[in-house]
């Protein structure tokens, strides 16, 4: 039975781990949840961009799904994200995430295909209303192509299931718009890490976060921080994270990120081809921001 999703605070996208077989490594994808919740998440996305979704089969979007609700066994919410080229298809996996125990879901734009304002509306609503689950909103107009403006939002504030926003424009004062136009009806979270204390700050309800795939800990305390008015304390942390927060807006992310979770024990630098596991100078370079990081990790005190 799915679980109220409360659409506040840290919902980490996951990583999707691999063996070197290219299989689904399970109990690491386990590990990595149970990191997560021992540091005070809120929610966990599967099957996002980070999760290599577009390499992803049916089948294993279901045992990532399986495997994620036993891990939790009720204490957040799981967040299944639906990323698909045609209507039906997306229509058809939020039925199948609902179906299998999903809390809730992330919905992108139509995928390959530049849809106009009203065409992304149409396929956003058609979702909403083939499932009772939950909505989230991916807004990313810079990898995705399609913005979601104030004004289709408008259209969508009539479908009582579309209840968040991952707000991804790398635009600040859109979260100030959608409040002004919305007040609360739309939970607002940041969705860029190098952008992530400024947006809790301008009034984002929480973060959709990518390096907290390696370092859960100091994400949460800089959720945790700013919400309790604790900016200083905040800032501190988030500058010594600056140098692997960007490494989330890479084109090479996935690398990047699965690179430092297996440096920090909690996920390993397979990925599934096309894509391929960093090497030579390349890996050196940001195995160097890695370990430098890990040199100087702050002690967290937040009683």
């Amino acid at each position: 039975m799915a679980i109220s999703v409360p659409w506040k605070g840290v919902y980490p996208a996951l990583l999707t781990p691999f063996t070197a077989d290219d299989e689904l490594d399970l109990p690491l994808f386990a590990t990595n949840i149970q990191a997560q919740l021992e540091a005070g998440v809120h929610g966990l996305i599967i099957a996002g961009s980070l999760g290599e979704v577009s390499t992803l089969a049916g089948p294993e979007k279901l045992s990532l799904l399986e495997k994620a609700l036993e891990t939790t066994n009720g204490r957040v919410p799981v967040i299944m994200n639906v990323a698909e080229a045609s209507t039906r298809e997306a229509v058809r996996s939020a039925r199948e995430a609902e179906a299998n125990g999903a809390d809730g879901l992330m919905l992108l734009p139509p995928m390959r295909y530049f849809a106009d304002s009203y065409e992304t509306v149409a396929f956003f609503k058609t979702i909403a209303q083939e499932t009772s689950l939950p909505i989230m909103i991916y807004n990313n107009p810079v990898d995705y192509k399609i913005m979601t403006t104030v004004a289709m939002f408008d259209e969508l504030a009539t479908l009582p299931n579309i209840r968040a926003v991952k707000e991804s424009t790398r635009d600040l004062t859109n979260i100030t718009r959608m409040r002004n136009a919305f007040g609360d009806r739309f939970s607002l979270l940041g969705g860029v890490d190098t952008l992530a204390l400024e947006a809790l700050i301008s009034g984002a309800d929480g973060w959709v976060a990518g390096l907290v795939d390696a370092f859960p800990l100091e994400t949460v305390a800089i959720y945790e921080l700013a919400k309790a008015g604790r900016i200083d304390e905040a800032l501190r942390i988030y500058r010594w994270f600056m140098p692997l927060l960007e490494l989330d807006i890479q084109p090479k992310l996935v690398q990047y990120i699965k690179l430092a979770a297996a440096a920090t024990g909690i996920g390993s630098e397979y990925v599934r081809a096309p894509r391929l596991t960093l090497v030579g100078e390349e890996r050196a370079r940001v195995l160097g921001i890695i370990e430098a990081a890990l040199a100087t990790r702050p002690v967290l005190q937040l009683a």
